[in-house]
């Protein structure tokens, strides 16, 4: 069985980015960003996913968050892509329903090779803590361009903001722990009637 690991790194003038991936890890995480609330969702990602994740990022979070949470998105969307490879004998498809107290968060992907975001989740123009609410929607949007995968993240209700976003992180965790495993009755096979 290969090994599902990858290592990206990014530099622009703006951020310095690094990830370390193992697909089939048992939830490590490991590493640090200037934005803390983003480190903590990263951190999610890994525990619930049981991804091991190490992120180290720096970026110019003196004029706004906006750069790190996005690159930091793009970085661990490759990550996730490379360590996939072909994507042979998974399952493709995950999703979960997270439900966070009051909250209810839907999420359903496709790692198909095609990447696209479907943001049903109305927030507000807000900070939870210093983090600018409207950026969780700009990480999810990276993430799925470069991972490759089709993401649909839904809300059917929610009143508190760090319940709702948390549980898009888990909830993406969560499906793409069901979509990344392997399936013993696929085989070798690529998910695809075409083939590819």
């Amino acid at each position: 069985m290969s090994s599902r690991t990858a290592q990206v790194e990014r530099a622009t003038a703006e951020t310095r980015i690094k990830v370390e991936l193992n697909v089939d890890g048992s939830g490590d995480f490991a590493g640090n960003t200037p934005v803390p609330f983003l480190s903590h969702m990263l951190h999610q990602i890994a525990r619930h996913g049981l991804f091991d994740l190490s992120v180290n990022a720096t970026g110019d979070v003196e004029i706004d968050g906006h750069h790190t949470v996005e690159d930091t998105g793009i970085v661990l969307g490759q990550a996730f892509d490379r360590a996939l490879g072909e994507r042979k004998g998974i399952r493709r498809y995950g999703h979960s329903a997270i439900p966070f107290d009051e909250a209810l968060v839907t999420c359903a992907l496709d790692l198909s090779g095609r990447g696209g975001l479907v943001w049903n989740v109305p927030l507000p123009k807000a900070k939870i803590g210093d983090f600018d609410v409207e950026l969780a929607k700009e990480f999810f949007a990276a993430f799925a361009r470069e991972a490759r995968c089709t993401l649909h993240l839904n809300l059917s209700y929610g009143d508190n903001l760090r319940h709702i976003v948390e549980a898009c992180f888990k909830g993406l965790a969560r499906a793409l722990d069901d979509a990344t495993q392997r399936d013993p009755r696929v085989g070798g096979a690529t998910p695809s009637s075409k083939g590819s």
